[in-house]
């Protein structure tokens, strides 16, 4: 039995009857004909309100990083501690993701889409009118650390997509619901740097004030548009189950690795560019004319991630994604080490693009190797639809710890940095102790997924 739109039940050969509610029950995705008779539209509509809601929850988690550029002489912070500032939403973001996962299964996720929305008011209310010359620095940490309730939206997202589509579109589905979601980290930039370019570094809270009116309407969106799938409200055992599994802490670093250094370097890069480039972006106008050019560009391409892992396999575009962000570090190193502004920017974009890349590549790996369990388990005689369930229980769970682990990424982004330029007044250490940690990654990748041994999961 499922619950949908009327319209959508009629006229397709799609049995449905209603429930109490937006419930759905009785999802089968993996099915072609129910696919086609109803299906494929019903998890379309979720997934565009799943976006535009993940979206502004994005720009929300990361609206320090424009904050942060408003925050001249006259409140008094040095660079350290606008790092700090950088790094509590991460940190705050990165902890709910998991709460934020459960919550899909105890609320629903059309449900849970309207809290997790309407929690972005409290942020942005405040944020709009609190900061202001004067205001204390553990006022401003306070205000940064709410924002960090947008940083949650992306885990009960993805776990609630995930179980909408099938595994041949997972990657498609999931790269798709993220980029939309992570190009709210290039957007905001923009709103900042139009509100700079008109309104002056005088008027931070105008860039969470122009929020309030979207927060509302995804609020409202996910009320009247979006449904939930009962079948995701069973299984409160998943994380602990999955957290036992070692592959769940393996693809947390690999997540690290990605969109750790894609929220990571979205806090980051204006500041990195006005600290260790003071004579070129003496002015927060001038850094803001090109921070938002890393994110989009990583958002944008995040889909072509999963596109490719469709296609190749989420290991191999992983593997060679790693190499990549290994062979960018070291390129921002050099023009660091040469103060070469052209080479710097280079390396740096090239940083986001391919982190965007590895996003939709790691997450297609995370069904992908659940699935090859249940078919292994198939092949010895176990029952496909239980293996099928378990497999999509698990890698929901998954995506939820690993989303969490990831997000943690960014905050050591941001510690590093600030680590870096206090000791050392240059970024390079960082730099240095990004470029060991790809390398990291690129070889746990061959290693588990990749290599020839008997262990090993095929089609990952």
């Amino acid at each position: 039995m499922t619950v949908t739109t009327d319209a959508e039940a009629r006229g397709r050969g799609y049995p449905l009857t209603r429930l109490k509610g937006r419930w759905i029950d009785d999802w089968r995705p993996e099915e072609p004909e129910f696919w086609a008779q109803g299906g494929a539209r019903v998890a379309r509509r979720n997934l565009i309100f799943s976006i535009f809601s993940e979206h502004i929850g994005f720009s929300v988690w990361t609206l320090w990083s424009v904050l942060v550029l408003f925050l001249g002489p006259a409140y008094g912070i040095d660079p350290a501690g606008k790092f700090l500032l950088t790094a509590v939403p991460a940190l705050i973001g990165s902890a709910l993701r998991i709460p934020y996962t459960f919550a899909v299964a105890r609320f629903g996720g059309r449900n849970w889409t309207i809290v997790s929305a309407a929690l972005l008011l409290v942020p942005s209310v405040l944020a709009a009118f609190l900061i202001e010359p004067g205001v204390s620095y553990s006022t401003l940490l306070v205000l940064a650390a709410v924002a960090g309730v947008g940083g949650g939206n992306f885990a009960s997202s993805m776990a609630n997509i995930n179980a909408f589509y099938p595994q041949r579109l997972k990657g498609w589905a999931l790269g798709i619901n993220a980029g939309g979601g992570n190009l709210g980290v290039a957007v905001v930039q923009l709103v900042g740097l139009a509100v700079l370019a008109t309104a002056g570094n005088g008027s931070p809270g105008l860039v969470a004030g122009i929020y309030i009116p979207f927060i509302v309407l995804a609020a409202l969106g996910s009320a009247l548009y979006m449904d939930n799938l009962s079948q995701a409200r069973n299984d409160r055992r998943a994380m602990r189950d999955v957290a036992r599994d070692p592959h769940t802490w393996i693809m947390s670093v690999l997540y690290i690795g990605t969109f750790g250094s894609f929220i990571g370097f979205g806090f980051a890069f204006g500041q990195v560019l006005q600290v260790q480039f003071k004579a070129e972006f003496d002015t927060p106008i001038k850094a803001a004319y090109l921070t938002f050019l890393g994110p989009l560009l990583g958002s944008l391409i995040r889909p072509v991630g999963g596109w490719l892992a469709d296609r190749l396999g989420g290991a191999r575009v992983t593997f060679w994604n790693f190499v990549a962000m290994a062979a960018a570090a070291v390129v921002v190193l050099a023009a660091s080490l040469q103060a070469s502004l052209p080479m710097f920017l280079t390396g740096f974009i090239l940083l986001f693009v391919f982190s965007g890349i590895g996003n939709g590549s790691t997450y297609k790996m995370i069904p992908a190797i659940f699935r090859a369990r249940a078919q292994l388990g198939v092949a010895n005689g176990g029952d496909a639809a239980a293996a099928e369930h378990e497999a999509r229980r698990l890698a929901g769970a998954l995506i939820g710890i690993a989303g969490a682990v990831g997000a943690f990424g960014g905050v050591l982004v941001n510690i590093a940095f600030r680590q870096s330029f206090l000791t050392y007044k240059t970024g390079d250490a960082a730099y240095i102790a990004f470029i060991a940690f790809y390398a990291l990654c690129f070889a746990l990748t061959w290693l588990v997924y990749i290599r020839t041994h008997p262990r090993k999961l095929a089609g990952v």
